[in-house]
């Protein structure tokens, strides 16, 4: 029962780590424009070795405390939302990728969906960002159509670089 402390506790100790890193990586997306986007990605990606060594309770904690931390101290705030409203993706990914394909696709995208809707909404109802407002004006209907669509194949394209990372982690922590 001591070793189940020590191992949980290293485990814990290495979630507050990848918690800073994770931080990190948000805070360099205010640098570069277009790591809006790929940011909250790669912090989300530090979900893959918690989620071998933590339940997935204390995963969801990781992503809630990262979360709030990213939002209360990222420069970028869209980028910080994305993390906050999507960086939980590795944690259920699992239990979607049971489900045959096209209910599987249309439940991710669907989720996609409503995640952006909700940070758009988010910013602009609420923070009133009104940089946001005057940029969707600006871009029009067809380019903004253009960009969700975008962004579903580049989330298609994530969830199956998180598949294949996940498969090429646990070969390589099962060599050591």
């Amino acid at each position: 029962m001591k070793q189940n402390r020590s191992s949980l506790a290293s485990s814990v100790a290495m979630g507050g780590v990848f918690a800073a890193l994770a931080l990190v990586l948000m805070l360099l997306g205010g640098l570069v424009p277009a790591a809006t986007f790929v940011c909250p990605m790669l912090a989300s990606l530090l979900l893959i070795p918690l989620l071998d060594r933590l339940p997935r309770g204390l995963c969801w904690g990781w992503h809630a405390v990262t979360a709030l931390l990213c939002v209360l101290l990222c420069p970028d705030r869209e980028a910080a939302f994305f993390f906050a409203f999507l960086g939980w993706y590795p944690i259920v990914k699992p239990k979607l990728d049971r489900l045959p394909l096209l209910p599987r696709i249309l439940i991710k995208l669907l989720i996609y969906c409503l995640a952006v809707t909700a940070v758009y909404a988010l910013l602009i109802l609420v923070f009133r960002l009104e940089a946001l407002v005057q940029e969707a004006k600006e871009a029009g209907k067809l380019l903004l159509g253009s960009l969700v669509l975008g962004g579903a194949a580049v989330f298609l394209l994530y969830d199956l670089a998180l598949t294949r990372l996940t498969a090429v982690y646990r070969l390589r922590s099962r060599r050591r």
